[in-house]
């Protein structure tokens, strides 16, 4: 095999290349040491009991640089050639097909300072690895291991430029090692596509945003010069190989947006540095105005790890879905002490605003109705009851209840039964009061808190999240970021951070037909791929496309009920909504049963066939028992899936599918059960706008 280690000799790194014979190769991690490079060699080879080993070595280090350097993914069927002279830059090939390019690297410092110097030509590094994680809270996988091959380009008086490539995609960023602290003006990247290309676009109208935006299916050429997107966006090449385009382990550090230029391409934008913003018309209790920026868009110390640039990059669009690239590449846990946190599903009063019928009280945001709530969520096994707006004495006054709420008796009674409650409130009074607030709820034996409506992406609300996650665990608090930013990694950093809005979910049934079963299957191939997202499914008023209306306080859902229930294995969140008032799932309560047999967190993931806007089908595994999804667009689909994946013996499966009369009247469904084995398949028909779930799990 061959394998490559990197020595260490005064703050300087030597890799090598080993060509070593055995049957039982070294680990593919890169290997570190101090000292000279003949000693190293040395340590090494005893380090690993190489005594049968016929090791030849060169130096892998070229200065000056000549030409282009590729690096292949450890498969051999992702390419990436990087320039590392001039207008640095690289080309994405997938099967020896060009898929994507970027050009012009390079950090603008505040001072006018270019980083790398133009003309610099750095020294070559080259290495293998592997990365691996057992996550705290599972995502897609509990533990998982992927193979890497890694270039660097390291500069005289500038950044590091790190690459990176997996078998399903490539990643980069910049590391700088100097004192001080650095004013970044601008991080430039310009991508570019072949001819032919298209998009799904996440059009934004301003970087003050809520990243809740459909996704535009179009041409690349298509797309207005000036017009810009957040991130996750999907690129598809010709041949159809998907890239989706985010970020990773994003510190202390603007969200990144894409913004077309005159030409073919995009190029990374961001929003500067916050110094003053005002209530929206003097008054708003959420929205602001951005009053005075700094003229930069971070402040960062002089050795710095940048974000990951990542590109998940597959001809399969299952490949894509199933990607856990940002989540891999974000930093470990900050948490020593994580046992306490719960994921779990939550019943959420806000989406059908409190409207439960067959009481004898009135209804509203009152100790009553709440009471209500967490019966049904005790009832049923729902780990959480949220009191979203409507609690506190007023929105910016969180510390103080209205008289129709005794939050301490509605605490108790629900501790009493097992279920946690978590309250919403707003940013803006929370920002520089994190201390005082979040300590307050912990001593109400208050579980967690939805925060809602940051709507800016800049370096200084990349901070708060963050201050915000690590305040709330040391209080023991879960985090739900409503009205946010994609995620870009703080979950895992802080693993008490269980979920994001920042997609067009359930909620937008209130006021418009954007969340509709087109939308809904184009999400898990670029929203999902980001991290958790905050859907809320769960929606018992369903109605095909010509029955549907828009009614605030009632509110329906585009599609069947199969496909709401679907939602369930499909989008990922740790902290899952259950959206509709609990009354109407009591009128069919074999619906609430059903939904909490369906965990929130997974040991493994396989998406077994798919794609973009059009179907998804889906198979997860928690412990012994295999959870299987699928949900179409307004085409109705006959689908087939193998079981191979199954342990040996019976398994019993319970079916939750569209009825017979689905394509007429959404709501209607059928829940069966069969016997299967690893070696059966199973056929199913979706309606239109349908969907389909199957808990496949040992028979007794």
């Amino acid at each position: 095999m061959v394998h490559i280690i990197e020595f260490a000799d005064n703050q300087i790194r030597y890799p090598f290349l080993l060509l070593l014979i055995s049957a039982n190769p070294p680990s593919k991690r890169s290997v570190f040491f101090i000292g000279k490079p003949e000693r190293c060699l040395l340590n090494y080879l005893n380090m690993n009991r190489l005594t049968s080993y016929i090791a030849a070595f060169c130096f892998l280090i070229v200065m000056p640089v000549k030409g282009q350097y590729t690096v292949t993914s450890p498969d051999g069927k992702l390419a990436l050639k990087v320039n590392p002279a001039g207008n640095i830059g690289f080309t994405v090939f997938m099967e020896g097909k060009e898929t994507c390019s970027v050009s012009r690297l390079g950090l603008e410092l505040a001072s006018g300072e270019a980083l790398p110097a133009p003309g610099t030509k750095p020294a070559i590094f080259r290495s293998s690895g592997l990365t691996e994680y057992q996550a705290v809270v599972p995502v897609k996988y509990r533990q998982a291991s992927y193979p890497f091959n890694c270039l660097e380009l390291k500069y005289r008086n500038g950044p590091a430029i790190e690459f990176r490539v997996y078998n399903d995609g490539v990643a980069y960023r910049f590391i700088t090692s100097r004192k001080g602290m650095l004013k970044v003006k601008n991080e430039e990247m310009r991508l570019n596509f072949p001819e032919g290309s298209e998009v799904h676009f996440p059009r934004e109208n301003s970087m003050y945003s809520h990243y809740e935006r459909p996704y535009l299916h179009r041409p690349v050429d298509s797309i207005a010069p000036g017009d810009f997107c957040s991130l996750p966006v999907l690129f598809t090449a010709p041949g159809k190989v998907r890239a989706l385009f985010t970020e990773a382990d994003l510190i202390d550090y603007p969200n990144a947006f894409l913004k077309k230029n005159t030409d073919n391409g995009f190029r990374a934008v961001f929003p500067e540095v916050v110094l003053k913003a005002l209530p929206r018309g003097g008054t708003s209790d959420r929205s602001e105005d951005i009053a005075e920026q700094a003229g930069y868009i971070a402040e960062t110390p002089g050795g710095w790890s940048f974000p990951w640039r990542v590109f998940a990059v597959s001809q399969h669009d299952a490949s894509i879905a199933g990607s856990d690239l940002v989540y891999r590449l974000s930093r470990p846990s900050e948490l020593k002490d994580t046992e306490w946190i719960r994921p779990g599903k939550v019943a959420w009063d806000w989406y059908n605003a409190n409207n439960i019928t067959g009481v004898d009280f009135r209804s509203g945001i009152n100790t009553e109705t709440y009471r209500y709530y967490i019966d049904f969520a005790a009832a049923y096994g729902i780990e959480y009851v949220i009191l979203d707006e409507g609690w506190s004495k007023t929105t910016t006054n969180v510390l103080e209840t209205i008289p129709e709420i005794d939050l301490p008796e509605l605490i108790e009674y629900a501790a009493s039964k097992q279920v946690g409650i978590i309250l919403w409130l707003l940013w803006h009074p929370l920002n520089g009061n994190e201390e005082k607030i979040l300590s307050s709820y912990r001593e109400w034996g208050v579980k967690g808190v939805k925060v809602d409506f940051m709507q800016r992406a800049d370096q200084g609300m990349v901070n708060s999240y963050e201050k915000i996650a690590a305040v709330a665990a040391a209080n023991h608090l879960l985090v739900d970021f409503h009205g946010a930013y994609k995620p870009a990694g703080l979950n895992r950093a802080y693993p008490n951070v269980l979920s994001f809005e920042g997609v067009m979910g359930n909620e937008n049934n209130k006021w418009s037909t954007y969340a509709n079963p087109e939308h809904n299957v184009t999400l898990p191939f670029i929203r999902m791929v980001a991290g958790p997202m905050d859907y809320t499914p769960g929606a018992m008023r369903n109605a095909q496309k010509d029955d549907f209306c828009i009614n605030f306080d009632n509110p329906s859902s585009l599609g069947t009920r199969a496909h709401q229930v679907a939602m369930y294995v499909i989008y990922e969140s740790p902290l899952q909504m259950l959206c509709d008032a609990p009354s109407l799932y009591l009128r069919e309560p074999e619906i609430p049963a059903f939904i909490s047999r369906i965990p929130v967190v997974w040991d493994e993931t396989r998406v077994l066939q798919g794609e973009v806007g059009d179907y998804i089908l889906i198979a997860r595994r928690n412990g012994d028992t295999w959870y299987l999804a699928a949900m179409t667009d307004w085409s109705p689909r006959n689908l087939e899936t193998g079981l191979s994946f199954l342990g040996e013996g019976v398994y019993q499966a319970t079916i939750f599918k569209d009825g017979p009369n689905a394509d007429k009247n959404a709501a209607d469904y059928l829940i069966r059960n069969q016997n299967v084995r690893r070696n059966d398949k199973i056929h199913f028909n979706l309606a239109p706008g349908g969907g389909w779930t199957a808990i496949v799990s040992p028979a007794n």
